[in-house]
């Protein structure tokens, strides 16, 4: 079966994101009753997609790993690329 076809669970701390401006929505998911590792991309509303390919053991993980990179490289880089894959 393809991951676009099974459903998925978000996590409570998925949603939109405002900071200086700038809007960006943390999506924070795993397949649907599974205690799979979290999985992480923000979509920047006017750009596109960035996806982590690290795989996260909790939800908080990957919410520190978006913060992490918020403290770093700012929100609006998330809106430097059409789509992309770090980490």
């Amino acid at each position: 079966m393809d991951d676009e076809d099974r459903d998925f669970e978000h996590s409570t701390l998925s949603g939109p994101y405002i900071r200086e401006g700038e809007t960006v929505d943390v999506e924070i998911f795993r397949f649907a009753g599974t205690q799979d590792p979290w999985r992480l991309t923000v979509v920047h509303m006017s750009s596109g997609a960035t996806e982590w390919r690290e795989r996260f053991a909790t939800e908080l993980d990957a919410y520190r790993a978006f913060m992490k990179a918020v403290e770093r490289d700012g929100l609006a880089s998330f809106g430097a690329a059409v789509s992309r894959i770090v980490h």
